[in-house]
């Protein structure tokens, strides 16, 4: 059998017109009573995901930054003034605390700018309707390091 005559019931004419249509919805979504006009733009919804995903990885990374420093400063601190002689330098657990502690707030103050500059390109104004919970989370870590770095940097802790 010729794989060119199991295709007789259209013209091809007709089949690129079906094509070009723009696709209706279809039952299931007319019953629930949505129209055609909310259907969600699932490559819009499939970019806002993936921002989703880089702005909770970013918030990881902080996360991880910001508690390695400080854990590192504590431990320092502790090995200093038990007078061990592993630290060098009077300033070493401060400055180590310090260096980590900013960049994992800058992580996350980058990762907050980068996923908000994404949210105002998408130009969809569904996504601005609900709260987004990364970038709520977003900024409350980056107070929070902004927070944390400067109470090591006074030695408030």
């Amino acid at each position: 059998m010729n794989p060119d005559s199991m295709h007789v019931d259209a013209p091809t004419s007709q089949r690129a017109a079906v094509a070009t249509e723009p696709q209706r919805a279809d039952a299931s979504t007319v019953a629930a009573g949505r129209s055609h006009e909310e259907l969600p733009n699932l490559p819009v919804l499939n970019t806002l995901l993936a921002a989703d995903r880089t702005l909770m990885a970013w918030t990881r990374t902080s996360l991880s930054l910001l508690s390695f420093g400080f854990t590192i400063y504590k431990i320092l601190e502790g090995f200093q003034d038990a007078g061990g002689k592993f630290v060098v330098r009077s300033e070493t657990p401060r400055n180590v605390g310090i260096f980590l502690t900013a960049m994992g707030t800058f992580a996350m103050v980058m990762g907050a700018v980068e996923y908000w500059q994404l949210l105002k390109q998408l130009n969809q104004k569904r996504i601005f309707t609900r709260p987004r919970y990364p970038l709520i989370m977003a900024i409350i870590m980056s107070i929070s390091g902004m927070i944390l770095f400067s109470s090591i940097a006074s030695k408030v802790l």
